[in-house]
């Protein structure tokens, strides 16, 4: 499998199934931008906060064939294999993505689990081989990277912006991000101590 990052931001998307793994699967698309449509013959509680919060789409009804044709980003929640693969067909013949979930054999890309700490993004996937290994492997991450990451990528990102305007040249440029990347005042800050990083972060 190829690992990519989409940017769903206002791309159109179709969510079919209205239960709580698809609730769960609406989120990410929501937060990461999408413009999501949401078809379901029922919606369980909260589906209709989250349309309010997000100017998300619920359609009452069942799956239109070909609907799926229709939209950049198909993900499939529901139980019934016949309807799984008429929207996989769908999605598929029109050279859309689409995931059907718990189902490989009809899905063109698969969601990894995702621990998640603002900007930063780390992805765990087994390809469909053996799924709870990835909560596992996600639990064990949780640990290791503190809420701090977060804190300490929007500090970075600024200093790569200054880098950017007062460094011209693209090496020196980073070999600094790597400096800075590397120090001991990263190491600190993680560990709750902001002092060295400030200084670190100043372009002399």
């Amino acid at each position: 499998m190829y690992p990519v990052v989409l940017n769903l931001q206002k791309k159109l998307c179709l969510l079919v199934g209205g239960g709580m793994i698809a609730f769960r699967k609406a989120i990410p698309v929501l937060e990461a931008g999408g413009s999501l449509t949401v078809v379901a013959r029922d919606f369980v509680e909260g589906f209709q906060e989250l349309a309010t919060e997000y100017s998300m789409t619920l359609h009452k009804r069942s799956y239109e064939s070909p609907e799926a044709a229709g939209y950049e980003l198909v993900i499939a929640a529901t139980s019934d294999r016949r309807v799984n693969e008429t929207i996989s067909r769908d999605a598929q013949a029109a050279g859309r993505l689409v995931n059907i979930v718990d189902v490989p054999d009809l899905c063109s890309f698969y969601v990894p689990a995702v621990v998640r700490r603002g900007s930063l993004n780390i992805a765990i996937s087994t390809e469909g081989a053996f799924p709870s290994l990835t909560k596992v492997i996600k639990a064990d991450l949780e640990k290791s990277f503190s809420p701090r990451y977060a804190l300490l990528l929007d500090r970075l990102a600024e200093f790569r912006v200054k880098l950017r305007e007062r460094v011209p040249d693209d090496k020196e440029r980073q070999q600094k991000a790597a400096a800075v990347a590397g120090s001991e005042a990263v190491a600190l800050f993680l560990a709750g101590d902001d002092s060295m990083l400030e200084a670190e972060l100043l372009l002399k």
